[in-house]
């Protein structure tokens, strides 16, 4: 077991604001990770910061008319305060500008050099003759050779992705003044990285195969493979980290040089203001080093950071990068030229008790291995019909049913049934469960075990039902702890994905907020004659009409529509899906309807028992490609039903909704399983299936009528 631990996020330019794409990428996931090893007792130091140099703080300056300090003061705290009023609980945010950072910096460049790890090589590069300025990557555009995209930049095509050089461009052109560069010759030092191949094979083809996160690992083996070239790690830039060497007057640090040694500096920085050794957490073999970005700086953080480190020798090298993939927006690729992003400063303003909110829509839609997406209606969805239909929906009941029937004290256990037992011993099974999930970096699927805590915890009450047992308060007492207990180890479960609701959740239950996560192992956190306090609710539901606004705002903001037909489309249907109500869709005019049925009396009518349930549990039925097994609360009673919907709905996406269902219909046995009901249902006229249910979450057992 490791010592101690150094968790790192990628250092978001200070050239703009944080969108929720950056948020699903670098830092969720790295706060997730960090807050468990905090409650699991271990030493961990968790550095950010902004990266405040390179050409596109130059860039930004220009447009603006300002200057790059201006730029980076201003981006700066504008993301620093919006990281704090998230909840990313970083040990320290700091600045590359820090002196600390340039001092550590030309430090590392230094010992390379003393070490002879750099190539001297002339080479022609552009330069503009009339702002009299050699070109760094980002100083030029042309036409992509690959997809012809004639606003690529000297380093990278952002529309097919492609990674270039600046002489690949087909008529480039200065950023500066617009006009044609032209090659001159200037003098740079090169990292030699074809020096280091063998090396990486070793280390990450052989080692890193069965740890490393299958899209990390396949990016890294494909480049190495491919051949490393040297690269500079010099600019001709008037901003940025001087190269302290004479002879390179004019010349600084090349940003991916400099940046992830951001890293280190903030770490000393970090050490400085708090009587900490900082060598420890970057020197120390007992130390592991993890480091959390999107997939475009997989490449930086796992191949050119790391040859650094070790032609450097002193430091430790990075345990694993679980890098996510992309987040994409309403149907398209998140933009921030077209404005087409959920800018996080902004939602917080909108938005500023629903933190933990967008925090759980993001766990639930991570993109770990692949590209993901956001919309808003699947937001509204999951906040209805899971954090408050589920989660909240289980806390409120036990806070009501104990100042009901026990003045709000903690009553006593009293003789345990099978089922108790049962249900408490599921309990305690959960923190290893999702512990191991987050140590894989599955915190998706961990988020889900939490939400699973949830749901055993309204399936307890609705299986007993304490409200129907007034005569017996023994027994309402022990369900009242039981279910106090489940309340309590949420608080600590969810405390890494949810930490503002389970700091109400702690506050609620008179728990001091310092319990560890193997105390979540307990079935007796909660202990007898606590005094609990009364809890408002958790969580709201979100109305149509606020979701309606943030799609209308994506449409109106967005500088460049239509871009294509694809995105066009895309569009209207974000338009038509906000003129509607309840995710449902008007008919088209060449939908074929099925003709209306003979007529049936009143008294056929009321034979029929239609009610609302939520889907506890959704799962494949072996062999059968169109059915699933559901496990519905009806609150009657907790059934089975059998349904043919496998084709258009994934288990994991309709856990939590709540369905319309013909209860009383004869049991059927399907597949060896009983089904004992039929869920309702209705085909769209693009030939997908809906379910129906109530336009407002009802409590379960709500009849149809």
């Amino acid at each position: 077991m490791p010592k101690r631990y150094t968790v790192t996020s990628a250092l978001p330019y200070a050239n703009g604001p944080l969108h929720i794409g950056h948020i699903a990428g670098a830092y969720l996931p790295a706060d997730i990770f960090v807050r468990y090893l905090r409650l699991r007792g271990e030493d961990v130091v968790y550095v950010c910061g902004s990266d405040e140099y390179g050409a596109a703080i130059t860039i930004k300056a220009k447009k603006e008319g300002t200057t790059p300090k201006a730029i980076i003061d201003k981006y700066h705290n504008i993301m620093k305060s919006a990281f704090e009023r998230f909840g990313i609980a970083f040990d320290i945010y700091h600045r590359t500008s820090e002196q600390i950072h340039t001092e550590t910096s030309q430090a590392i460049f230094l010992r390379l050099h003393e070490k002879g790890e750099f190539e001297v090589l002339e080479s022609k590069q552009y330069f503009d003759e009339v702002a009299t300025q050699f070109l760094a990557d980002r100083y030029i555009m042309g036409t992509c050779p690959k997809c012809g995209n004639e606003n690529a930049y000297g380093d990278q095509c952002e529309k097919c992705g492609s990674s270039l050089s600046p002489t690949d461009l087909i008529n480039p052109r200065s950023t500066l003044s617009g006009s044609k560069p032209v090659l001159k010759k200037t003098k740079h030092w090169y990292l030699p990285m074809n020096k280091y191949e063998d090396w990486l094979k070793e280390w990450i083809v052989k080692e890193k195969q069965n740890t490393w996160k299958t899209n990390v690992y396949g990016q890294c083996k494909s480049w190495i493979e491919g051949g490393l070239q040297a690269r500079s790690m010099t600019r001709d830039l008037d901003w940025g980290i001087p190269v302290p060497l004479e002879g390179a007057e004019g010349k600084v640090l090349y940003v991916w040089l400099d940046a992830p040694i951001g890293y280190i500096s903030a770490t000393r920085e970090w050490a400085k203001q708090n009587g900490k050794n900082w060598e420890d957490y970057w020197k120390s073999p007992d130390t592991e080093l993890y480091h959390f970005v999107g997939k475009d700086n997989i490449v930086f953080h796992c191949i050119i950071f790391p040859i650094i480190l070790k032609a450097h020798g002193a430091f430790i090298l990075p345990t694993n990068v679980p890098a996510n993939e992309f987040l994409n927006l309403e149907g398209d690729k998140l933009s921030t030229s077209r404005n087409w992003a959920v800018w996080l400063h902004e939602y917080l303003d909108e938005f500023p008790d629903k933190q933990d909110v967008l925090r759980y829509v993001l766990g639930s839609i991570l993109p770990e291995t692949k590209d993901s997406e956001f919309t808003w209606k699947d937001y509204q969805a999951r906040n209805n019909n899971e954090l408050v239909a589920i989660f909240g929906n289980f806390v409120n009941r036990p806070n009501n049913l104990i100042f009901k029937y026990n003045n709000g004290i903690v009553p006593p256990l009293g003789e345990l049934t099978e089922y108790d037992k049962s249900v408490l011993a599921e309990l305690i099974t959960y923190p290893d469960k999702i512990g191991d999930l987050i140590k894989n970096f599955r915190f998706r699927d961990a988020l889900a075990e939490v939400m699973n805590v949830a749901r055993l915890g309204n399936k307890y009450l609705a299986d007993t039902e304490p409200w129907k047992i007034k005569d017996n308060p023994e027994r309402v007492g022990t369900i009242m702890n039981i279910s106090l207990q489940i309340i309590g180890n949420l608080s600590i479960l969810s405390k890494p994905f949810l930490p503002r609701t389970a700091e109400k959740l702690e506050k609620m239950l008179s728990l001091d907020g310092k319990a560890s996560w193997d105390e979540a192992k307990k079935a007796d956190l909660v202990k007898v004659g606590t005094t609990i306090t009364k809890i408002e609710l958790l969580f709201e539901k979100i109305e149509d009409d606020v979701i309606e606004k943030q799609i209308q705002k994506l449409t109106i903001n967005n500088k460049q529509l239509p871009i294509n037909n694809n995105q066009e489309t895309t569009i209207s249907n974000n338009i038509k899906q906000s003129q509607t109500t309840n995710n449902q869709q008007q008919p088209t005019n060449n939908q074929s309807v099925v003709p209306q049925k003979e007529l049936i009396n009143y008294d056929d009518f009321s034979k029929l028992d239609i009610r609302i349930a939520t889907i506890l549990a959704a799962e494949k039925v072996a062999k059968a490609d169109k059915l699933l097994k559901l496990t519905l609360d009806t609150g009657i009673d907790t059934r089975i039903v059998v349904s043919g919907i496998a084709e258009h709905f994934k288990p994991e996406e309709i856990i939590g909704k709540q369905i319309t269902l013909l209860a009383n219909l004869a049991p059927r046995v399907i597949r060896g399983i009983e089904s004992k009901g039929m869920i309702l249902t209705a085909l769209d006229g693009n030939g997908k299936l809906r379910f129906l249910h109530p336009s407002e979450a009802v409590m379960n057992g709500a009849t149809v009528s």
